[in-house]
């Protein structure tokens, strides 16, 4: 228990070479552990909350960790130059950018989220593309075979990614399949990848993966990450922004 709290998780192979013990008195124990409602367990270990991203309303969603999501924008937001030509994902943390962008000199837009272009629409130095498709109605963004063959044609300095889960092992996930899909062509499309993410997406994992933690450059999240995966992350060339 004290390994998690100041990990996150923990592995089974971990344990049993810490303690000298069997995987089987370690699978045992994370049962006993876990019918205590003390544990979730995973593949491959445990960890001390729900690991699995649930499908909720962007209503909902934008209710929670506000505050850092708002911080996370403002931060974002100091990363775009003048004349930049960015995308932008879907996800109340990346519309939490979306109501901050106030460039004075002109800014290009790529988005696949409907209530991130609605905001953007009104100022008028933002130029919105707006790709087409099929609209989730819980994210109110589109995903489908139109919203990647337009990307084909477009080449964005950044793409600003909104994930539903980071798992050390396994990536960055969200919990529809399709938006997974196109999130994986944003980053194609873009030189470089930021995730904005709060520290409640850190241990948990959505249906669809959208890639490997390889493929992103850099994170910006709230203080409320564990230096553990702080230093897990900085040890894989990934710059870490706590904001």
């Amino acid at each position: 228990m004290d390994k998690l709290k100041a990990e996150g998780g923990v592995k089974v192979v971990e344990l049993c070479e810490q303690l000298n013990v069997s995987s089987v008195t370690i699978r045992k124990d994370l049962k006993l552990l876990e019918d205590k409602k003390l544990v979730f367990r995973n593949h491959g270990g445990g960890t001390l909350s729900n690991p699995y991203a649930v499908d909720k309303h962007v209503n909902e969603k934008e209710k929670i960790m506000s505050g850092e999501k708002e911080r996370i924008g403002q931060k974002a937001a100091s990363l775009i130059e003048p004349n930049d030509c960015i995308i932008i994902a879907s996800g109340t943390t990346v519309l939490s950018l979306a109501k901050i962008l106030k460039p004075a000199l002109n800014l290009t837009v790529i988005t696949a989220a409907l209530n991130v272009a609605l905001e953007l629409s009104t100022n008028p130095n933002i130029e919105v593309i707006m790709l087409g498709g099929v609209l989730r109605k819980n994210s109110t963004s589109v995903t489908g075979h139109y919203a990647e063959t337009i990307l084909d044609d477009f080449s964005g300095s950044k793409l600003f990614l909104g994930v539903d889960g980071i798992d050390m092992d396994f990536g960055l996930t969200t919990t529809n399949v399709l938006e997974a899909q196109l999130n994986r062509k944003m980053i194609k499309a873009a030189q470089k990848t930021i995730v904005l993410a709060d520290s409640t997406k850190f241990g948990k994992r959505g249906f669809g993966k959208i890639c490997s933690l390889e493929d992103i450059e850099q994170v910006i999240t709230d203080d409320g990450l564990s230096l553990h995966t702080k230093e897990k992350l900085i040890s894989m060339g990934i710059e870490v922004t706590i904001v």
